[in-house]
């Protein structure tokens, strides 16, 4: 989801699948069996989910759901989709109609056998939730069908050369039976087994049958906290042995401690504001330029980030291999942002009201700092914040002007399909533009590599120039871990929840 992990966005050990990654020897010799991690998560008790399908506002859910659960595919180191319950997946000619040949002997965590129909009725309830048509863009739930026991198939309503990286994120498979009260208990077919759960704080066991291999630990400990100085102060007493996704602040803090390892994700996470374009007051191109124009993007990646990040310039998906750096980076122009507001006969006189949560270190200190930057120019902003709940039900797709993130770093279309492009189901700042779409459905339908980087460098222009996001940093994500931690995941996003193949040194 957008603000958390489709939100984004969350593979396995330093790796890029089941069985791959650093687990050979090393330094303290081969991986040692045994032992249970404590980790902490951020979340709030008012935006807790137990439904594999559902919003999932807190990383202390999707870390608890995605080490129960698999989802069909999964973010790769060398590749940018690996396999995960899925092994394989093959496209027709015309790159509508996708086959998803699931691993052979994967079990539920009771034993029963996976099969494609478990996986058809997990993608079909997936499909009809709120978020689904963002989901799997372009996928009706009747087309999602079973070929066999062991072969999904996907029929998109065009042909869609991405389709196996839109299954990484939120296609956690249920038995097929399972009934919806009784989501929270249900068993999955992933590395770790839900021992118990209690307010958002959970026990998950080693599952010794996980079809992606050899797991490493007995048990994972997952502590929620409310804040990310709550769960720094707890990894400083050594009360946890990982703090996820801690933030900047909580790294310089660690930084001189001998007994704390310090890990960075480059790019790891997106903190955009986003503008509504297709009414009110920044509906306007010229408008919303001229806010872009308006951020001094160094000083926000200095200041909020404290040097924990990189500028960005305005298109999402700046991992993404084909990402156009050659797109020329938009500097701060205070006089040109003048004029252009000028011209769009923008009223100055009122204050325009921005929205943020609280729901990662730094989201709320980057809208303040851009309130403070856009006075600068004339612009006067007021910055609200809102509980997370409160948020997602009010705000978010809604709001004139409010701040977000997306805890994925994936490609460009990922982003382009999902959020951008006209009635996709998270076009969180209502921007409708058909070159853009014409752009983007060019990218998805064109097989050969050499077309395709000429159509994705079209669209990230159109992104850039025109669209209501304002991206003016990527987030490293980081990790605070006690020194005993070992092969904890690099990958960003979705990746850095997969813990299956972590170890714990004597």
């Amino acid at each position: 989801m957008g603000g958390g992990l489709g939100a984004a966005t969350l593979l396995a050990g330093c790796g890029g699948g089941p069985g791959a990654g650093s687990d050979g020897d090393g330094p303290d010799g081969p991986p040692r069996k045994g032992g249970t991690l404590r980790v902490g998560a951020l979340g709030r008790a008012s935006a807790i989910t137990r439904d594999p399908h559902g919003t999932q506002g807190n990383e202390s859910d999707y870390l608890i759901i995605a080490l129960v659960y698999d989802t069909l595919t999964a973010p790769g180191r060398k590749d940018n989709t690996v396999g995960r319950l899925a092994t394989s997946w093959q496209a027709s000619e015309d790159l509508r109609t996708w086959r998803f040949r699931l691993a052979e002997g994967a079990t539920f965590h009771d034993g029963t056998p996976v099969t494609a129909e478990d996986a058809v009725r997990s993608l079909r309830r997936l499909r009809n939730t709120p978020a689904g048509a963002a989901r799997l863009p372009g996928i009706q739930a009747h087309r999602i069908t079973a070929e066999g026991k062991g072969t999904v198939v996907l029929v998109s309503d065009r042909p869609n050369a991405e389709l196996p990286l839109l299954t990484r994120l939120t296609t956690f498979v249920l038995k097929k039976d399972t009934p919806e009260r009784e989501l929270a208990q249900a068993p999955g077919t992933g590395p770790f087994k839900l021992d118990r759960y209690r307010g958002g704080n959970a026990r998950l066991v080693r599952n010794d049958h996980w079809h992606g291999g050899e797991v490493h630990l007995d048990a994972i400990e997952v502590t929620m906290f409310e804040s990310p100085q709550a769960m720094a102060n707890a990894m400083l007493a050594g009360q946890i042995d990982l703090a996820s996704n801690a933030g900047a602040v909580a790294a310089r803090t660690a930084a001189g401690r001998q007994d704390i390892q310090v890990l960075r994700r480059p790019n790891d996470m997106a903190m955009p504001i986003a503008m509504r374009a297709a009414d009110g007051p920044f509906a306007d191109p010229k408008v919303r330029e001229a806010v872009k124009l308006v951020v001094d993007r160094e000083a926000m990646v200095k200041q909020v980030l404290s040097g924990y990040g990189t500028v960005a310039n305005d298109i999402l998906g700046t991992g993404d291999p084909d990402y156009a750096k050659a797109v020329p980076q938009r500097h701060r122009d205070l006089a040109r942002a003048r004029q252009l507001l000028g011209e769009a006969h923008f009223d100055l006189s009122r204050t325009y009201e921005l929205i943020t949560t609280e729901d990662i270190a730094g989201l709320a200190e980057s809208a303040t700092l851009f309130a403070t930057q856009a006075r600068e120019a004339g612009l006067k902003i007021k910055v609200t914040k809102q509980e997370s709940g409160t948020f997602y039900a009010r705000t978010w797709l809604k709001g004139d002007l409010y701040t977000n993130y997306w805890g994925t770093n994936d490609s460009v279309v990922f982003f382009a399909s999902k959020t951008m492009t006209t009635g996709a189901g998270q076009n969180e700042a209502g921007w409708s533009d058909p070159r853009f779409d014409a752009a983007c459905a060019k990218v998805l339908g064109t097989a050969d590599a050499a077309r395709r980087r000429s159509a994705l460098r079209a669209l990230q222009q159109i992104e850039h120039d025109r669209s209501g996001y304002l991206l003016w940093g990527m987030a490293d994500g980081i990790d605070l871990a006690a020194r005993k931690v070992r092969n904890l995941p690099q990958l960003p996003g979705y990746g850095r929840v997969q813990l299956e193949h972590v170890w714990l040194a004597r």
